[in-house]
Formats: structure tokens, C-alpha cells, sequence
């Protein structure tokens, strides 16, 4: 069955390591629209950290943040979201912190911090390109949580606090790390699986003719998902097992090789409307 809509993550996938979109990049996505295949990113990037991706690219598909929390249009109005219940907003905050991890927290439009000079604010920043909100604590900010970040430059920590957090908050939520210094709390169904399938339905496509493009554990809901999934170059050992081609690395325009010789070639005639 022929690939009839891409699925890509954007950190480690569709940009460098620079958090630039590529000419390769740019130019093989414009080939797919050629082709008369849909394109659409998912990402754990607030809706206004995928702004500068709309244009290049000209994404006219419902964009999916925070790991699929906040489904948004090409101007970046909300279609619908999925917040953290507010009652368990306080105990995972505790819970990540219990495991010395810096916590953020997302909500409608606005970032929060606790420590500006915390580990990874300056990276995030300029990623999503705004400034996050300083504050001296989330006490009153438990209400429309879209995601909850624990963040350390010791991975094992980011893992442990993952793994604690799935172990006590079980199915009332989905936690996973979209790299291995940032670990996301988001709703249960705030996850890359759910996207694929909204955009199945959305599309009235099946599992088989979408394709999925990756890099990091929470990646690999998503490639159960389609039919063809891609695991970049750069991804762990594991996230590459779980997928059913291996790509260049972002670094090397892992990306667009994988458009060119992995999804261009299965595309058949026409495309999706």
C-alpha cells in the first residue's frame, strides 16, 4: 500500500543539531507535495516553538504539540487539547523533583520556570524562540497543564524520574523521554500514537499508508502506527530496533535521505486530499 502522509518528529529529525531546518530538508518535503503526499510534524515543542516550521514548509496538516496535548491549526489556533488532571499537577512536580530534576511547566501559551539559569532554559529558548515565565513557585498554576518537563544533564536521573513517575501516576498519564535531559508528563493520550491516529481519521487513511520518521523513545508510539517507520541515524540503538528502516543522521540530512529512498520510491500514483 502506498505511503499517502508523512509523520515526523522535528528535534533530532527534521532539524540539525543547530535546530535549523536544512535546504535538503526544505526541498525534499516540497518533493513529497509533488508527489501528492501529506506532510505533518509532532513534536514535545510548544505550538509557537513550531511557528518558524509553517512557512518553509508550508504545512497546511494539524500541527501536533506537546506530543499531541494541543492540536493546532496552520495559524496556530487550538483544534483541541489534553491537560494534565489538575489534581495530579503538584505530586508529579514533587515526584520529579524528588528525583533532583529542574521542573517546567507548560500551560496555554505561556512556559514556566523556576531558575532561569536552570539546565537546558537557554537551549529551550532559543528553540522555541520566546522566553519562558520566572516564577517563585506553581502554586495556582495546576489548572490547563499541558505538559510538565523534568529536565538534568544526568540521564540516569531523567530515567529514573521517568520510570517513578509511570510507576505511581500509572494510565492517568503518559511520561516519556523525548531526549535523554528532558523527560514529558503530559495527559495519557498526549502521545505520538494518539497523533497518528487522529491524523488516520482525520484523513480516512489506515495505518499502513502513513509513515512515520524518528528519533527518541517517545517515537516508537507512533511507528506502531504506520506502516513504514523510520528511525534516524542518531537514535539509540533501541529506538532503532523498533523501527523498520534506519536513516543518515540529522547531522547528515538523515532526514531527506529517508524522504528520497525510503518514502518517495512507495508513493505510487496520486495522493491523499
Amino acid at each position: 500500500m502506498r505511503v499517502r502522509l508523512v509523520l515526523t518528529d522535528v528535534d533530532g529529525t527534521l532539524v540539525n543539531q543547530e535546530k535549523e531546518l536544512t535546504e535538503g530538508a526544505i526541498a525534499a518535503v516540497r518533493r513529497l507535495g509533488e508527489a501528492g503526499i501529506l506532510f505533518a510534524v509532532t513534536s514535545g515543542r510548544p505550538p509557537q516553538g513550531m511557528a518558524m516550521l509553517i512557512e518553509p514548509l508550508d504545512i497546511r496538516t494539524p500541527i501536533a504539540a506537546f506530543n499531541g496535548g494541543v492540536i493546532a491549526d496552520r495559524d496556530l489556533k487550538v483544534i483541541e487539547q489534553r491537560v494534565l488532571p489538575d489534581e495530579l499537577v503538584g505530586p508529579i512536580i514533587e515526584e520529579l523533583s524528588s528525583h533532583e530534576l529542574s521542573v517546567w511547566l507548560y500551560r496555554g501559551a505561556d512556559w514556566y520556570v523556576l531558575d532561569r539559569g536552570g539546565p537546558h532554559v537557554d537551549r529551550e529558548a532559543a528553540t522555541v524562540r520566546f522566553e519562558p515565565t520566572v516564577v517563585d513557585s506553581y502554586d495556582g498554576l495546576d489548572s490547563g497543564v499541558a505538559k510538565l518537563v523534568g529536565v538534568s544533564d544526568d540521564h540516569d536521573a531523567v530515567a529514573a524520574g521517568s520510570s517513578a513517575v509511570g510507576d505511581r501516576f500509572g494510565e492517568r498519564v503518559s511520561s516519556s523521554r523525548s531526549q535523554p535531559y528532558y523527560v514529558d508528563v503530559t495527559h495519557p493520550d498526549a502521545n505520538k500514537g494518539y497523533v497518528a491516529r487522529y491524523l488516520a481519521d482525520h484523513y480516512s487513511l489506515s495505518s499502513d499508508e502513513i509513515a512515520t520518521i524518528g528519533d527518541g523513545p517517545n517515537d516508537v508510539l507512533m511507528f506502531t502506527q504506520s506502516g513504514l517507520s523510520i528511525a534516524m541515524g542518531n537514535a539509540s540503538p533501541e529506538v532503532q530496533r523498533a523501527a523498520r528502516r534506519v536513516s543518515k543522521s540529522n547531522e547528515d540530512e538523515g532526514f531527506a535521505y529517508a524522504l528520497e529512498h525510503f518514502i518517495l520510491p512507495a508513493a505510487g500514483p496520486g495522493g491523499a486530499g
